[in-house]
């Protein structure tokens, strides 16, 4: 997915208090000329609505500077909010890509299917819910889904193991485990704990 959004420059000397006072997010876009950075504002309804569209380090988001000129393609790299009014937008970071032959970044992982271990009582534990991968700004996924069906109680996949679009590596260690599902608890260890707790109950109460 790609989303579009259009900046502004930031007047010289203006401050970040100010500006959100009328409306307008301090920004910066990075990463188009070398170490060059580009002050700017956005709207403030404007980033709301880019952030319900766009995910951080993820989605690619067509940057249009009219007053420039500048248009390219960005990953928001950073998101400043209130300390506690999480809804209130402070800062936003946006990171050229038509520059970079390869990216980092994060995939969110969506795990399809019903796994035949929890079928049978156990319960699937996902490790990660999201992927750190390399790859062409072009090629970036929106998502990876992990088809679990198959997984019987006690087994696992590792990053080794999943299937990824092609030109995307993972950049996570190959043997670190991405899902599991855990096995049910055993009739007889059901009965050990319960065994267990009614003791502890008398112990309790003949003291």
């Amino acid at each position: 997915m790609e989303v579009t959004v259009e900046c502004q420059k930031r007047p010289e000397g203006s401050k970040p208090k100010a500006l959100r006072r009328s409306g307008l997010i301090p920004t910066v876009l990075y990463g188009h000329k070398g170490t060059e950075s580009i002050a700017l504002t956005i709207g403030a309804k404007d980033a709301e609505t880019l952030l319900k569209k766009a995910t951080i380090n993820n989605t690619l988001v067509q940057v249009k500077i009219p007053d420039l000129p500048w248009s390219g393609k960005a990953l928001i790299r950073e998101v400043q909010t209130h300390p506690w009014k999480r809804s209130s937008i402070y800062h936003l970071s946006f990171f050229s890509v038509a520059a970079q032959e390869s990216l980092e970044v994060a995939v969110p992982l969506h795990f399809v299917g019903e796994a035949a271990g929890v079928k049978e009582g156990g319960v699937l534990d996902p490790v990660f819910t999201e992927l750190q991968v390399q790859c062409a700004p072009e090629n970036i996924p929106e998502s990876i889904e992990i088809d679990v069906s198959n997984l019987q109680a006690g087994d696992s996949l590792r990053v080794q193991d999943l299937v990824l679009p092609q030109g995307v590596t993972a950049l996570s260690e190959p043997e670190n485990t991405v899902v599991a599902i855990t096995a049910p608890l055993s009739v007889t260890q059901s009965e050990d704990d319960e065994v267990e707790a009614t003791a502890a109950g008398e112990a309790t109460e003949s003291t």
